[in-house]
């Protein structure tokens, strides 16, 4: 979530805002097919993801009026599968107290609340409400937590009358709550990014809040404000170990955005750290503010904004802006003495899999290159799967009839992946954009497999099982066409699948 100000749009009657008719509603070659992005205008970060009898919903920030930032609502899409999505009707609008900012859903299966009717249980959503006559006042006090409630599985929003539930105490960034039950204690515990840390609070039925604890004021990346953070455990092997992500704008570390995490303990009230050392998510630039779906049992499933506030606004689409990432699956691995997180595509990803078109077992990549798709007529999107029993520098290029290219590989001296985008198309539109950038390899295992989910304006890598990830996306001017791979040295290929997805 970005704090802008937008002049225009200060003097707009909120409550009364409904959805632009008669807008366009595709943008060219750019528009991804298997990723989720909005039929127009703007969007920011995935909020309020919660799965509730058998539908996956996908709230995001939301500008209904423009395809760049403005006063935020929060859209919604839904999904029985993370792979098909329909997009619904806005579910909640800015008021009186201010517009709505990013946050979380929660199926409220006690009733705590005591919103549920006929003994089913209500969703509830909790989100920053952000006062932008009291940010351009100069207040300190303009960011403030509000709940609403839905008693038809999230299609339409009812606002506490309440509400606030939580005021601000002074500070100016004081957003983006993340809530989970904690069941150990019978309570619902708040993770809110207040500035440069964390705060927790808690709460019996979702209204009243108490401060717990804070966290992390000299720990981890402090290159920007913290944002949008999530709490949740992994059972390994019988230990409950406790992650938590925060969102850094800027400050990651291929520049601007970025997802670092910590894993530990929390005991209710106190969030502990293994380690302070900073860890990240995701290396690549375009993927920020990842949270995961609630109540989805043992799997934890993260989805980020697919884009970077270093140039969000200004990428070379004109009815809609953004994307999101492939949901993917997190799991917890241990390398050597530490414990990592590992991510990949959910599996869900497999059911619009062709039939692999170009499967390659157990080849070298000869001097000139080896020519994946052998027509030279790549049809985006796709997945390619890469597996070798040798580390040895390689890349796979990615490129169309005008000489632009993606490249993606390994370097073996640095013992680090990479993309590079300098010359992949449309990259003026901000000087940093065109870039090589770069994630370490966290294992020496001399196996490697990597997973690339390739769409027609966006990259991302799985590496090692899903150790390292990157994500990236780019702009060509026309479609690319052929990808090879080529390596200085003589590469053995245990296997290699180009496969199609539908």
């Amino acid at each position: 979530m970005k704090t802008l100000i937008c002049l225009l749009f200060m003097q707009l009657g909120f409550s009364n805002i409904k959805a632009q008719p008669g807008v366009k509603t595709s943008d060219g070659q750019y528009r991804p097919i298997i990723h989720f992005t909005p039929k127009a205008h703007w969007m920011n970060d995935p909020n309020g993801m919660v799965y509730h009898d058998g539908i996956y919903h996908l709230f995001f920030q939301y500008h209904p009026y423009s395809s760049v930032w403005g006063p935020m609502h929060w859209g919604h899409a839904t999904s029985t599968d993370m792979i098909h999505w329909k997009e619904q009707p806005i579910a909640i609008y800015p008021d009186s107290i201010g517009t709505i900012f990013s946050g979380s859903a929660v199926v409220d299966k006690n009733n705590t609340s005591g919103f549920g009717k006929n003994g089913k249980a209500p969703l509830v959503a909790i989100f920053t409400q952000h006062n932008m006559e009291g940010e351009k006042a100069g207040k300190n006090n303009f960011q403030n937590q509000s709940i609403a409630y839905s008693n038809d599985n999230g299609m339409t929003w009812e606002k506490y009358t309440g509400n606030p539930v939580l005021k601000n105490p002074g500070i100016t960034d004081f957003r983006d709550p993340k809530v989970m039950w904690y069941e150990p204690q019978k309570k619902w515990i708040m993770t809110l990014a207040t500035k440069d840390h964390i705060t927790f609070y808690a709460s019996p039925d979702l209204k009243n809040w108490e401060k717990q604890s804070e966290f992390g004021k000299t720990i981890g990346a402090q290159g920007g404000v913290w944002e949008c953070p999530d709490l949740f455990s992994f059972d390994d092997a019988g230990k409950k170990v406790w992650a938590l992500i925060v969102n850094l704008n800027p400050g990651g570390p291929n520049g601007g955005s970025a997802t670092q995490y910590f894993l530990g303990d929390f005991d209710g009230k106190t969030f502990v750290p293994y380690k302070t050392d900073t860890k990240w998510l995701d290396y690549g630039p375009d993927e920020y503010a990842g949270v995961t779906w609630s109540n989805t049992g043992s799997r934890k499933i993260f989805l980020g904004w697919m884009s970077n506030w270093d140039y969000a606004t200004i990428v070379p689409t004109e009815t809609w802006r953004s994307a999101m990432t492939i949901p993917r699956e997190l799991k917890l691995k241990h390398v050597g003495n530490d414990m990592l997180i590992a991510s990949e595509p959910v599996a869900e990803l497999l059911s619009v899999q062709l039939k692999p078109s170009t499967v390659i077992n157990n080849l070298a990549v000869p001097e000139k290159g080896l020519l994946v798709n052998t027509k030279g007529d790549a049809k985006f999107p796709l997945r390619i799967n890469l597996s070798t029993d040798e580390t040895k520098d390689f890349s796979i290029v990615v490129s169309n009839t005008m000489g632009e290219e993606l490249v993606i590989g390994f370097d073996k001296m640095a013992n680090r992946y990479f993309i590079d985008r300098t010359k992949s198309g449309k990259t003026g539109f901000k000087k940093e954009f065109a870039a090589k950038h770069t994630a370490p390899r966290f294992t020496n295992a001399a196996k490697m497999d990597m997973i690339l989910v390739i769409d027609v304006s966006s990259v991302e890598l799985f590496a090692d099982g899903g150790l390292t990830a990157m994500t990236e996306i780019f702009f060509p001017n026309k479609p690319y066409t052929q990808i090879r791979v080529t390596s200085p040295e003589k590469l053995g290929i245990k296997k290699l699948e180009y496969i199609h997805l539908k």
